[in-house]
């Protein structure tokens, strides 16, 4: 067996982690746009406060019902080992299980699903991953239940009100949900920001070795205009393929 040095088997290793972490946040926002609902056409549910735990958690799933994309900008900012990495860019999310996250900073690529097969293609490194969906499902944790159901107590084994003193807006607040038996080795608990109006703020995926993954998003639109071709690629000749 070949032995990669030790700094490549860093950067894979990094890398792979930062696709787990990618289909785990986008897990969370996709699922929000599976849940049968209203047609897209419908007025958005009037957001409440966040009186209470219930009501928020209530709020914030009614919210998205009628809800069949997403779109917005996003800075990711990845922290392992002592080091983090920030990226940015545009994302773009439908029902289906489609995707697409355009990052522009600081180097170009594409991360992005048709709702079959996850893809990860770096232009620089002229190197696309190709993963089944069916089988990227370990590291999305077990939201099924929501997806289907949209019910995050189901999904979660405890949710909680989280610390707000450093939301973006003091009228923010924050979810901690905290994974089922059985996938506790997966993360260890993810804390989801979100609006008066229950869009998504921030999101952030802490794991059991301490490293993490947060999003934050700007510029949100419910239901945004797409087309069927936003969610395939190509890969230009010469491109190095990676079935996982």
């Amino acid at each position: 067996m070949q032995t990669l040095p030790h700094r490549q088997w860093m950067r894979r290793t990094m890398r792979l982690k930062r696709i787990a972490a990618q289909s785990l946040g986008s897990a969370v926002l996709v699922l929000l746009l599976r849940a049968p609902g209203p047609s897209a056409h419908s007025a958005p549910a009037s957001a409440g406060p966040c009186t209470s735990l219930e009501a928020c958690v209530q709020g914030f799933e009614a919210s998205y019902r009628g809800v069949r994309t997403l779109h917005a900008s996003f800075t990711q900012n990845y922290s392992a080992w002592g080091r983090t990495r920030v990226e940015s860019g545009q994302m773009t999310l439908a029902r289906g299980g489609k995707m697409r996250w355009d990052y522009e900073k600081p180097e170009s690529k594409l991360f992005l699903s048709d709702g079959k097969e996850v893809l990860l293609w770096v232009p620089a490194e002229r190197q696309l991953t190709r993963t089944p969906l069916k089988e990227s499902a370990d590291v999305r944790v077990p939201l099924d239940l929501l997806v289907s159901h949209m019910n995050l107590r189901r999904a979660s084994s405890k949710i909680e009100f989280a610390d707000s003193s450093g939301a973006a807006d003091p009228a923010d607040r924050v979810l901690r949900a905290y994974p089922r038996r059985g996938y506790d080795q997966e993360y260890r608990d993810v804390l989801v920001e979100v609006t008066p109006a229950f869009d998504i703020r921030r999101l952030v995926v802490t794991y059991p070795d301490e490293t993490q993954m947060e999003f934050t998003f700007e510029s949100i639109k419910r239901n945004a205009a797409v087309t069927p071709g936003m969610f395939s690629f190509t890969p230009p000749a010469g491109t190095e393929v990676i079935q996982q």
